[in-house]
């Protein structure tokens, strides 16, 4: 009977670790060709996802972003858009 109850809770605990998860994400949709492409690039790169590469990728960009701490350039504004034609999204 002890082992029914702990088990209850462990499955309880686990579910609702789930679910606290679910609410602590959000899903972004991208291109089908460009997660195709990004999961032929991380191959072998010790990324084991392409959820992994991209979440690593914005919050690195996001990081110099935060460390400038200032307006961006036209130049800057030019090269993001270059590399958001580059990855599918123009």
């Amino acid at each position: 009977m002890e082992y029914i109850i702990l088990l209850n809770l462990t499955l309880d605990n686990i579910i609702f670790r789930i679910k606290q998860m679910e609410r602590d994400k959000v899903t972004l949709k991208i291109p089908r060709p460009l997660y195709d492409k990004i999961k032929t690039v991380i191959e072998g790169s010790g990324f084991s996802s392409v959820n992994e590469f991209v979440v690593y990728v914005l919050r690195d960009l996001i990081s110099k972003k935060s460390m400038d701490n200032k307006e961006l350039s036209a130049e800057e504004i030019e090269a993001i858009r270059q590399r958001l034609k580059n990855l599918g999204y123009f």
